[in-house]
């Protein structure tokens, strides 16, 4: 049984949802260990670019696996 396409987008929600809130987190910790003085509001822009660079990845890397799948199953 697949996944219905509602489920899909409340499953890619909740994933990119929790990595940004990890990631808010993660930063206030690590960056001072660095020797970086990130306020909360600079930690979020970067969280944002970050999270916007991991999604562009994420869907350019499915993209390819699609169109593999797609030419092995073609020369099925």
């Amino acid at each position: 049984m697949s996944q219905s396409k509602r489920m899909s987008l409340v499953e890619q929600l909740l994933n990119v949802g929790s990595g940004v809130v990890l990631a808010l987190i993660v930063g206030q910790i690590v960056y001072p260990l660095f020797g970086y003085a990130v306020s909360v509001k600079d930690n979020l822009g970067l969280t944002i670019i970050f999270t916007l660079v991991s999604i562009v990845r994420g869907y350019v890397w499915r993209r390819v696996f699609n169109r593999l799948h797609q030419r092995k199953v073609g020369w099925a």
